[in-house]
C-alpha cells in the first residue's frame, strides 16, 4: 500500500511539474546560448525570490544563497530513502566539479519545516556536503519557495507521530544572473550532471 501510494505521489509531482513548464525551441528574448546544454530546450517560469531560514537560525534571502551557480533541491531529513540518495548524488556532481576547478553550491530546502528546524536541516546538510547549504523556514515561507519552484510536496497523515511526505524530486540549477536555467531527475548520474553542469557554467 504504501508503494502504491508513493507511485501515485510520483506521478501526481510528474504531472503538476510538467503542467509548469514549458517546452520552447527558442527563449522570447532570442537564441538560448544554453542550448547545446540541454536535454530538450526549457523554459517557463520557474524559479524566483525566497526568504528562509538558515542553520544558523538567520533570515536569508534568494540572493543572499544564491551567489555563485546552485543546484537546490526540495526534500526534507526524515525522508527513509529518496531524500539522502538525491542529495548525494548532487553533492557527488559538486565534488567532480569543484576537481576541475569549477565551484556550484548545493542548496536543500526543508519541504517538512514542522520537524526539520534550522539545527536539523544544517546538520542534514553539513553531513551530506561541507559547503552545501540548508534551509528550512516557517509553513509560509517554505510554501512561498516550493510555489516559485513549482514543487510539489504533501505530508501523510501522522502514524504513531511519524509520517511521510510525497515530494517532487528534481534538482534545479539556478544562476545568480540568470535565475533557473535547468533541472534534473533523479536518474542523472553524478558524472552527467556534472557534464551538464559545467556546460552551463562555461556559456554563462
Amino acid at each position: 500500500m504504501m508503494k502504491r501510494t508513493m507511485a501515485l505521489g510520483a506521478a501526481a509531482v510528474a504531472v503538476v511539474f510538467l503542467g509548469a513548464t514549458f517546452w520552447l525551441t527558442t527563449r522570447s528574448t532570442g537564441a538560448d546560448r544554453f542550448a547545446q546544454c540541454r536535454s530538450s530546450t526549457v523554459a517557463g517560469d520557474i524559479g524566483g525570490p525566497f526568504e528562509l531560514v538558515n542553520a544558523d537560525g538567520e533570515t536569508v534571502t534568494d540572493q543572499d544563497v544564491i551567489t555563485e551557480p546552485a543546484l537546490i533541491y526540495f526534500g526534507y531529513t526524515f525522508c527513509p530513502d529518496v531524500c539522502p540518495l538525491d542529495v548525494d548524488r548532487n553533492a557527488q556532481a559538486v565534488e567532480i566539479l569543484e576537481e576541475r576547478g569549477t565551484t556550484v553550491t548545493p542548496v536543500f530546502i526543508s519541504i517538512d519545516p514542522a520537524r526539520d528546524t534550522p539545527e536539523v536541516v544544517g546538520d542534514f546538510a553539513e553531513a551530506m556536503h561541507p559547503r552545501m547549504i540548508g534551509l528550512t523556514g516557517s509553513e509560509s515561507q517554505v510554501k512561498q519557495a516550493s510555489q516559485a519552484y513549482r514543487t510539489y510536496y504533501k505530508a501523510h497523515p501522522p502514524q504513531d507521530g511519524e509520517y511521510l511526505v510525497d515530494h517532487s524530486t528534481f534538482s534545479y540549477l539556478v544562476m545568480p544572473e540568470d535565475g533557473f536555467v535547468d533541472y534534473f531527475r533523479r536518474e542523472v548520474t553524478p558524472e552527467e550532471m556534472a557534464d551538464k553542469l559545467q556546460c552551463f557554467i562555461d556559456n554563462a
